[in-house]
């Protein structure tokens, strides 16, 4: 480590600081607090300054060459020395709240963050705290949540120095896959939605035709995002989940339905300001309780699933799926059918492009 002893410098007001160089960069500090070193000779008196100068130029000096963690000023960068497991977690965490994801997903990582943090006792953290925090869950659906969560956030930590990696040799936990059952007949129970309630209808006939998902892409839809005609929806990488630029036609079925707005105010709320994220949740929840139609299983994301497998039978064009879909890839699109009891198929078996 490039590291030469600490000098004091006196400023003309008769506060003093030190300065060193460390790996070829000069660092100036007029107190320990940086390094946990409990000593501010500026708060004594002028005469005795440089004495606890002294003091601190040697404390700095032992802490550093003893591998001591110093971080860039109120910043989680490390200059030197080891952050622990959990700070290591701590600054992963920071990085992907910073980072353009859904903020469902940065809800989850934050929770997850906080469970393993509160649980483990120990700064480091192995294999054995990993399980002792999942033993604490009987859902293996939720057990697999957490590991997924954490295992981004230990990926990421990895990344920025942390040694250890705890999730070595654990495996996702065996799990009944959630099946969003498919609607039989759309236009009776789009119908009985229209009674209910004509914004849940809008969604759900979004979902069906556009494929959009409910929550996040068509709850914050504005007029603007319409092409003037409406027959197309434009959606930037931020505002989807693929990342990528998405553009969807709108059927006329749809068009028929919709009243076209000030192009800044959101489609619903029919002002600037969208509903919140819980908004068709909670009316979702309310008509399936007094629904006739509605069948086990079948929830607002069974639009969006009945729609796919319609477009799969009309077309048998698994590319097209994805484009309408807005996959990543093909194979995420194959599996999304077998989810939804579409007859087994390997990729192979689909049309190639």
């Amino acid at each position: 480590m490039e590291l030469n002893y600490p000098k004091i410098c006196i400023q003309k007001n008769g506060v003093v600081y030190i300065h060193f160089h460390l790996k070829k960069k000069r660092y100036r500090l007029f107190n320990g607090k940086r390094l946990n070193i409990d000593l501010d000779p500026n708060s004594f008196p002028e005469q005795i300054r440089i004495q606890k100068a002294k003091l601190l130029c040697a404390e700095v000096y032992k802490y550093l060459s003893n591998g001591g963690l110093f971080k860039e000023y109120k910043q989680n960068d490390v200059i030197t020395g080891k952050l622990t497991d959990k700070e290591y977690l701590s600054a992963a965490l920071n990085r992907k709240i910073k980072s353009s994801y859904a903020k469902a997903y940065k809800d989850g990582l934050k929770s997850c963050h906080k469970l393993l943090i509160t649980h483990c006792n120990s700064s480091k953290i192995g294999s054995k705290e990993i399980y002792s925090l999942l033993d604490t869950y009987k859902s293996n659906t939720t057990k697999n949540t957490v590991i997924r969560h954490l295992k981004a956030l230990v990926s990421e930590a990895i990344s920025l120095g942390m040694e250890s990696n705890p999730f070595e040799g654990i495996k996702s936990f065996k799990a009944n896959a959630k099946l969003h059952k498919p609607i039989e007949n759309v236009r009776l129970l789009l119908e009985e939605i229209r009674l209910f309630n004509t914004d849940l209808f809008l969604c759900c006939l979004l979902t069906y035709g556009c494929l959009l998902r409910p929550h996040q892409e068509i709850r914050l839809l504005t007029w603007g995002d319409f092409s003037d005609d409406i027959k197309f929806i434009h959606l930037s990488g931020s505002r989807n989940k693929s990342g990528k630029n998405r553009s969807v036609p709108v059927p006329l079925y749809i068009r028929e339905n919709l009243i076209q707005g000030d192009k800044t105010y959101n489609i619903f709320s029919g002002s600037l300001k969208p509903y919140n994220i819980s908004y068709f949740k909670c009316i979702w929840r309310r008509f399936k309780k007094v629904s006739k139609l509605l069948e086990q299983d079948q929830t607002l994301y069974s639009f969006r699933h009945s729609g796919a497998i319609e477009i799969y039978k009309r077309t048998g064009s698994l590319s097209k799926l994805q484009k309408a879909m807005g996959h990543s890839s093909l194979a995420v699109s194959l599996t999304y059918l077998r989810g939804l009891e579409v007859s087994e198929l390997e990729e192979s078996d689909m049309p190639m492009v």
